[in-house]
């Protein structure tokens, strides 16, 4: 696994890419720079394979060359199978202090789960993990949320009365990463996503990326009858104002 950070000129916050697998590289972070060394490569993670004590050279020694030449510890389907991603914008109260009003801590950690399984290895995956708290508006304003919500709003009513959108996030960013990382074009990716929404905006305007398929993220607690996930009332009104509200692909149980 492998973690890449992204800075941009549209905002002063760092995105990060969490990379399952060896065969998603980035472009940005691999081209030559000027007055480059092997030394910074290596120090920035612009190198191949593994870093160990005494490494001088950013590229795979002789013996890797061959060993990759000739196909030894790849997987033949590493090509053949559109990667798992995840596009996931940061929530600190679901994530870091267990807030029960969202299931956004859960679908990170069950992105990650499902893209280390044996079978989804072999292709690797991402998880795109955007700065964008509160659908947009910032943890400030979304515990002002959280409190309207206490006073008998939904999720999206919270917003609305605190003069913001329903959701204000953007995914641009996100399918410029997805670009730098190889994963434009024809090759596809497999979404975990219940957000048509963000099924569109990903792909762009002129679908540089191709969402190949979609995969649902049904609550563990959906999946398990209450025997694992996030659980109560809160949760609950959250899911389905997702759906009435939002649209989500998501069969209400």
């Amino acid at each position: 696994m492998f973690l890449h950070v992204y800075r941009n000129n549209l905002d002063n916050k760092e995105h990060l890419a969490i990379v399952f697998g060896p065969d998603i590289r980035s472009e940005s972070l691999n081209a030559p720079r000027p007055g480059d060394t092997e030394h910074q490569r290596m120090i920035r993670g612009a190198y191949e394979g593994r870093l160990y004590p005494g490494r001088t050279t950013s590229k795979l020694s002789r013996v890797e060359q061959i060993q990759q030449e000739s196909g030894v510890g790849r997987n033949p389907e590493s090509h053949s199978k559109a990667p798992l991603v995840r596009i996931h914008s940061e929530c600190y109260t679901g994530e870091t202090v267990w807030s029960a009003r969202c299931d956004c801590g859960e679908q990170l950690e069950e992105a990650a789960r499902l893209m280390s399984l044996p079978q989804n290895m072999a292709t690797g995956g991402v998880i795109v993990y955007l700065r964008q708290e509160g659908r947009g508006i910032g943890l400030g304003e979304k515990l002002k949320a959280y409190n309207l919500q206490d006073l008998g709003n939904d999720t999206v009513e919270a917003n609305l009365l605190l003069r913001h959108p329903a959701d204000a996030r953007s995914y641009g960013l996100a399918t410029a990463m997805l670009l730098d990382l190889g994963l434009g074009g024809e090759r596809g990716i497999r979404l975990l996503t219940n957000n048509p929404d963000k099924i569109r905006a990903v792909e762009g305007p002129n679908r540089e990326v191709v969402v190949k398929e979609r995969v649902a993220m049904v609550p563990l607690a959906w999946q398990t009858g209450g025997k694992r996930g996030v659980q109560g009332e809160d949760v609950e009104k959250y899911l389905s104002t997702k759906i009435m509200a939002m649209g989500h692909m998501l069969s209400s149980r």
